[in-house]
């Protein structure tokens, strides 16, 4: 019998080759699977917090008013023959804005002058009536009641003739009043009649002329930030200007500052229930008519000061349900969540009043994959080159090419997130600065703003749903009272009212800006 090609043909080998088979197998079983290379230090660039007396920029959304807004009426009734003036331009004092038709007046002036000239005529009659009477009743040619006739006759012409003379003024006045002309420098609206209209005491108004220069700019505070700003002045954490004199700049639509500083020039000491407001005014001059009325601006009070405040830039700053913090990066080079209060935008920073101390290190870049405690490799953070400078007009402030501030906000947010308390759908102190901000950057906008709102997780489905609608309708009034116009705004309901995410991250409000 031949051995099988299968096995081995040695009677040996038949012991030996599952013996090193055995041998190779437990070698294989004792090697270490190879281990994943140790992972580094996350790198991050820091900011060393360095406390330091800060400008304060406070900004509100305001609008344009004309300082003197008059209104162009007809003084006589009558045609009105034509306009003279283009409608919407600008025009000088005194210059003829609508002719009326002047013919029925000067009849009437004629008709005056002819009855001064009688009565003058009657007045010389009179006149020489009584000089012939007083010699003569003198002599007693003549009774006492003679001299008295001529004497009450001159007297009678007298009047009649300052009467007459008044009478011819007023129509000199009235044809006068004709020729209607702007009574000062302005920009005219549209004529509110057309050519060969009857002019009445009932449709007397013609047009309006608004001053251009100076230009009122109105804005609002409202009660909870005085009384937050009087708080910190009380407490030393803000130092107004001597005197209250801030000096006030005008943002324009684009982000650019008007060319032209102002001032504050009235307070009104009266209460806004409806608001819940005080409204303000600055004064600024607007020689090139740059400004219109009714015009929507962002002003920025200037010459407030916080003393040994700290800044942090804003990219620094997250935010979560629970408020707002920043990474740290200790001395041990380990990763640390920090809570922190923060206040207003300063440029491209945000001021924190507590949560921070000198010599801290900020993580400004890369804080987004740090986790607590993790190791971290910190380099300096080198801020971005300042934007381009806005120039300003000789007698505005600085001359062109001289470095302004950023406008604030540097940039229109594309979404902003609002938290609400648990629960309910009332706006807190952070959730009402989160919007008064993000309103003074939609402001200037024409996009539609898309409003959707969430609820808790623990309610039942309906009341949810209620919550969350509720919600979003608070935000939407807040940015109504804050001057978002409200055709901008729609309210959109939420694929799932409760969101996703968790339970603190579900209790809030979505903006979003429609590109």
């Amino acid at each position: 019998m031949k051995p099988s090609p299968l096995r081995p043909r040695h009677p040996a080998l038949r012991v030996v080759v599952p013996t090193l088979a055995a041998l190779l197998l437990v070698a294989g079983c004792g090697r270490e699977a190879p281990k994943p290379p140790a992972k580094g230090p996350a790198e991050v660039s820091v900011e060393i917090i360095k406390r330091q007396d800060v400008p304060v920029t406070a900004v509100y959304v305001a609008q344009t008013q004309s300082s003197q807004a008059v209104n162009i009426q007809a003084r006589v009734a009558g045609w009105l023959d034509r306009r003279t003036y283009v409608e919407g331009a600008v025009v000088k004092r005194g210059q003829v804005l609508f002719q009326m038709d002047p013919k029925p007046f000067q009849a009437q002036l004629d008709a005056a002058k002819a009855a001064l000239q009688r009565n003058q005529a009657a007045l010389q009659v009179a006149t020489a009536n009584l000089n012939r009477t007083k010699p003569l009743a003198q002599q007693n040619a003549l009774s006492q009641k003679d001299l008295d006739d001529a004497t009450g006759q001159y007297e009678q012409a007298g009047a009649a003739v300052e009467q007459a003379r008044a009478q011819v003024t007023q129509a000199e006045l009235n044809l006068s009043y004709t020729t209607i002309r702007s009574p000062v420098d302005g920009v005219s609206s549209f004529a509110v009649v057309a050519d060969g209209t009857y002019l009445s005491p009932t449709n007397s108004q013609l047009t309006t002329v608004s001053v251009l220069t100076p230009m009122w700019i109105n804005f609002s505070v409202s009660e909870n930030e005085m009384e937050r700003i009087r708080n910190e002045v009380r407490a030393g954490r803000l130092r107004l200007p001597e005197g209250g004199r801030f000096v006030v700049e005008i943002e324009m639509v684009d982000g650019n500052l008007f060319p032209y500083t102002g001032a504050i020039t009235f307070a009104d000491p009266s209460y806004n229930a409806t608001t819940g407001t005080f409204m303000l005014r600055a004064t600024v001059d607007n020689p090139t008519g740059v400004l219109r009325p009714n015009q929507y601006v962002r002003v920025r009070l200037n010459g407030a000061t916080r003393p040994n405040a700290i800044v942090v830039p804003q990219r620094a700053v997250q935010q979560s349900a629970k408020g707002h913090f920043v990474w740290v990066a200790d001395a041990g080079g380990k990763a640390e969540l920090r809570p922190v209060v923060v206040g207003d935008w300063k440029g491209e920073g945000w001021l924190v009043s507590d949560g921070l101390h000198d010599g801290d290190r900020v993580v400004v870049d890369g804080g987004i994959r740090l986790a607590e405690g993790a190791p971290v490799k910190a380099t300096p953070y080198v801020p971005p080159a300042p934007r381009a400078p806005v120039g300003r007009a000789a007698g505005g402030a600085a001359a062109a090419g001289t470095p302004l501030p950023a406008p604030y906000p540097a940039a229109t947010p594309s979404a902003v997130s609002v938290y609400f308390p648990s629960g309910t759908a009332v706006l807190d102190t952070g959730a009402q600065r989160t919007l008064r901000l993000a309103a003074a950057a939609y402001v200037g906008i024409g996009s539609k703003i898309i409003v959707t709102g969430y609820a808790d997780r623990t309610g039942t489905a309906q009341g949810n749903v209620e919550l969350a609608k509720k919600r979003a309708q608070a935000v939407r009034d807040e940015l109504v009272s804050l001057g978002i116009e409200t055709r901008r705004i729609e309210l959109a309901p939420p694929a799932n009212a409760t969101g996703t995410g968790t339970d603190d991250q579900a209790r809030r409000v979505d903006l979003r800006v429609q590109q």
